[in-house]
């Protein structure tokens, strides 16, 4: 079968490999439709701590699938937790003792089939679309993130970003009844897919205005010393982004202790996270899909990881993926 596979860092290939079968407790898919997202630009150039990846490695950890056995969708959880340390006992499968990934340090779903544990399978409604499955790992995240924090009604809200992640911030906010969400974005042109998201207001500029939850979405040094400088006293900071390892950034602990503030950095997500963005898909609570911009074939990767790591100025770039569907 086909399968894009990063053999090692800068060789990316859609490769001929050999096509998996499910062993005892594993259930074989299709995948269907699988985004792709910074951290896979990071797989490939060989930026990303090497301590979550492992060469070589098919790429696909935001995924969609039929399964083979009786055609219904599914998506599946990517951290696959040992169950048995402390962390996975409290519930902590994030943090498991044991890392092991899909699509860092086992192969992805960015190919015709793969065999996953029957446990971290998911089945979704069948009102629900492929696309808004496609949204279901980052919504996990984004989810993750913002219930680890006491979130009131009535707050007002900035997100720091204009990405996939950062717009997911801003549509599962919602949930949250806040008073107003703001975006703090570096192109003019994501700010209808913000305000469809539920934003209140685009700005690419910060003004004196403070916020009593700043999420911080877009994983870069700058952005992340804005967050800092926005929130307002007695707030709260969420670290969302995964700026490239080593980042750092100048803060003032004192302003941090006078203003009160509340910094809370999160990682991937837990099974409880994933299970209530399932539920809310299947209820229809939320309907992601109007953020994925672009749509391409397997075999049209080369275009489609341009697209991700260079948008065209004067158009909204929201989430890429690609389909399995491979050209003539």
């Amino acid at each position: 079968m086909k399968a894009l596979v990063v053999h090692q860092p800068n060789d990316v290939q859609l490769s001929d490999v050999t096509t998996p079968s499910a062993g005892p407790g594993e259930v074989l898919l299709a995948p269907l439709v699988s985004g792709l997202c910074g951290t896979d630009l990071e797989i490939i150039n060989g930026t990303i701590d090497p301590a979550y990846v492992h060469y070589p490695v098919t790429l696909g950890h935001e995924w969609v699938a039929r399964r083979e056995s009786d055609s219904r969708l599914v998506v599946v959880e990517g951290i696959i937790p040992c169950g048995s340390c402390d962390e996975c006992q409290r519930g902590a499968t994030n943090r498991c003792r044991v890392y092991d990934e899909i699509g860092f340090t086992r192969h992805g779903a960015l190919s015709e089939f793969i065999t996953v544990p029957e446990q971290l399978i998911h089945e979704l409604d069948a009102a629900v679309s492929v696309f808004d499955a496609a949204l279901v790992e980052p919504m996990a995240v984004v989810w993750r993130a913002l219930t680890r924090l006491p979130l009131a009604a009535g707050l007002r809200c900035l997100v720091v970003g204009d990405g996939s992640v950062a717009l997911l911030a801003v549509l599962l906010l919602q949930r949250f009844s806040p008073s107003s969400v703001t975006v703090l974005g570096l192109r003019e042109a994501q700010a209808p897919l913000a305000y469809k998201a539920g934003a209140a207001s685009f700005i690419t500029t910060l003004n004196d205005e403070r916020y009593d939850l700043v999420v911080e979405a877009a994983g870069q040094g700058a952005a992340i010393a804005s967050a800092f400088s926005a929130v307002a006293r007695g707030g709260q900071i969420v670290l969302l982004g995964l700026p490239a390892q080593g980042t750092t950034v100048a803060i003032a602990p004192d302003d941090l202790v006078n203003n009160d503030i509340i910094v809370q950095a999160s990682f991937s997500y837990t099974r409880r996270a994933w299970a209530e963005v399932v539920a809310m898909l299947n209820d229809g609570l939320v309907r992601p899909a109007f953020l994925i911009t672009h749509h391409f074939r397997l075999d049209q990767w080369r275009e489609a990881l341009t697209t991700l790591a260079t948008p065209a100025a004067d158009e909204p770039r929201g989430k890429v993926v690609l389909t399995t569907e491979l050209g003539a």
